[in-house]
């Protein structure tokens, strides 16, 4: 029998106007799905004007700058229900999506179905839910006392997995899909009997120790920062009294 990590993978991720999912928008978007390693993976790329002026600082990352966005970018509406229904094709075939950084990606797109659709990410998958593998999640809990950051960049260096143009949503995508083929592989003994579903609620728990681990340091260390535990999405933002 296949293992996941050798098996059919997606992979999703955004760039956006900023780092707060509460108030910054997407502006691309890529969803990479790959039948078996070694595939040609298919990708399907999204570019949106999100509405909003977009920062200098985050043109900087990706490139994308107001002017392109304005000229060649959709609106957000169609957008956004085209990249949930993207995500609940593979939530119906039971294909697991990696994302890295899930509560990032995932929760923004929600707050973007929410204020562009009056929709949500958990309302789609209520019924099929979607399977996430989060390498940035796998790769703290199965090499904890590793030393170092493990941005995108650093886990790509750390599996000798070549990233091409950083920054871009369809690189990105395809990047965390192999690194996440090469966690499972380095440490098959303690995955390969772990189906995707199990290793989605065991991540949900590991990602919440994690988030505990760091705010404990924060508090040590006096910085006021507030880490949440959820995942792979974060819950809404308790109403104005």
């Amino acid at each position: 029998m296949t293992c996941w990590y050798e098996g059919p993978l997606a992979a999703f991720d955004t760039e956006t106007t900023g780092v707060d999912v509460e108030t910054d928008r997407i502006v691309s978007a890529a969803l990479v799905v790959q039948d078996a390693p070694g595939t040609r993976p298919r990708v399907t790329r999204w570019l949106v004007n999100p509405g909003v002026p977009v920062p200098a600082a985050a043109t900087e990352v990706h490139g994308l700058t107001e002017e392109h966005l304005q000229r060649n970018g959709r609106w957000p509406a169609p957008v956004m229900y085209e990249v949930a229904q993207a995500l609940a094709e593979q939530a119906a075939v039971g294909r697991p999506v990696v994302v890295m950084n899930a509560p990032f990606d995932l929760t923004l797109l929600d707050r973007e179905l929410r204020r562009h659709r009056a929709s949500s990410l958990a309302r789609r998958f209520e019924r099929t839910p979607l399977l996430v593998l989060d390498p940035r999640v796998l790769d703290k809990h199965l090499d904890r006392y590793r030393k170092g950051r493990r941005t995108l960049a650093d886990l790509c260096a750390h599996y000798e997995v070549e990233l091409e143009e950083a920054h871009d949503a369809a690189a990105d995508a395809t990047a965390a899909l192999e690194v996440t083929r090469a966690v499972g592989r380095r440490f098959a003994s303690r995955l390969e009997r772990l189906s995707p579903g199990e290793l989605h609620t065991l991540q949900a728990v590991w990602h919440a120790a994690q988030a505990r681990g760091l705010q404990a340091w924060f508090q040590r260390t006096g910085t006021e920062e507030t880490v949440d535990p959820a995942w792979p999405l974060r819950p809404d933002l308790p109403a104005a009294a």
